[in-house]
């Protein structure tokens, strides 16, 4: 699987990003551990996860999925190979949120012990926050940097206005810079990226890694009926099950008639045919799914097909 350069760092990462969110949610240590054997077999040198990850499946306490990639860092002995990236921000608990220098000084440290590693690759904002000074932020993690905690920077939930006045702060004051952006975007939800975030992206070099790249499963094309929707554990899925949503599937099935492929293929490959994207997001529980993830990072779409998938996801 052919690796590109992160943004303008020396790290150098697969047109797939494995998201950790269901380590240790959906799938448990066991079925983890095999589905990460399988990632680094595959190719994939890309994983993300957060801090957060999934404090709510239990009682409120997060770094389950952390925990779970750190003893498989240390089992497997991957450590070099892989690209591991993480966020801070979100409510870990009572007053344990924020981009302030102490919380972030704290939490960075906490997501070490818990991935048992002495560095992350790509730390990432999780949420834009408000209430801390962007400079304050920026020379935090610019420090982290320099003590070779944290490779390069990243953000998350950013809107396109606060992403430029980002990337100005860290040039009027010599600071370190997000290289990243985490934004929703997928063939369903395109406007708010599209429309806000992808030239500003563009213009500064920033590589997207996209998440819910399968828009929480809907671009698997399993969940057609209100009844496929009751086999799903993510509530999140309904929103797209309507007329537009019925309209993108329908133009997948033409596609991935044309290529011999499936849905979740043809929506990989749309992606990484979009300016900017540099490694969508996606999750499997199953190693099939995960084959699914790799065919899609292959499949070379020409413009008729995405032509198609344009048109059928208009907004």
């Amino acid at each position: 699987m052919n690796k590109k350069k992160l943004g303008t760092t020396n790290i150098y990462i697969s047109p797939i990003c494995f998201g950790g969110n269901v380590f240790g949610w959906t799938i448990d240590e066991a079925q983890s551990f095999k589905i990460l054997d399988a990632v680094a077999d595959s190719g994939i040198n890309f994983i993300d996860t957060a801090d957060v990850y999934s404090r709510w499946a239990h009682g409120g306490e997060g770094g389950q999925s952390e925990t779970i990639i750190g003893k498989w860092l240390k089992q497997s002995g991957k450590r070099d190979s892989i690209v591991i990236a993480t966020k801070v921000g979100k409510e870990m608990g009572p007053g344990k949120k924020g981009l302030s220098k102490a919380y972030i000084t704290k939490a960075v440290e906490d997501s070490l012990k818990r991935l048992q590693t002495d560095y992350i690759d790509l730390y990432q904002s999780h949420d834009d926050d408000k209430d801390t000074p962007l400079l304050e932020s920026l020379e935090t993690f610019s420090d982290l940097i320099k003590q070779g905690k944290v490779r390069a920077i990243g953000a998350s939930n950013y809107n396109g206005a606060r992403l430029k006045e980002a990337l100005q702060v860290s040039k009027d004051n010599n600071l370190a810079a997000y290289q990243t952006l985490q934004p929703l975007y997928n063939l369903y939800d395109r406007e708010s990226f599209e429309t806000d975030l992808q030239a500003v992206c563009l213009e500064n070099n920033i590589a997207v890694i996209n998440f819910y790249a399968l828009a929480s499963g809907f671009l698997t094309g399993k969940y057609r009926t209100e009844a496929d929707l009751a086999t799903s554990k993510r509530a999140s899925n309904k929103k797209y099950l309507n007329d537009r949503g019925l309209k993108i599937l329908k133009g997948l099935d033409e596609v991935a008639a044309q290529y011999n492929a499936n849905p979740a293929q043809v929506s990989i490959a749309w992606l990484l045919a979009q300016p900017a994207i540099a490694a969508p997001i996606a999750s499997a529980t199953t190693v099939e799914q995960l084959k699914d993830l790799v065919k899609g990072a292959e499949l070379q779409l020409d413009a008729a097909a995405i032509g198609i998938l344009n048109s059928a996801s208009r907004y």
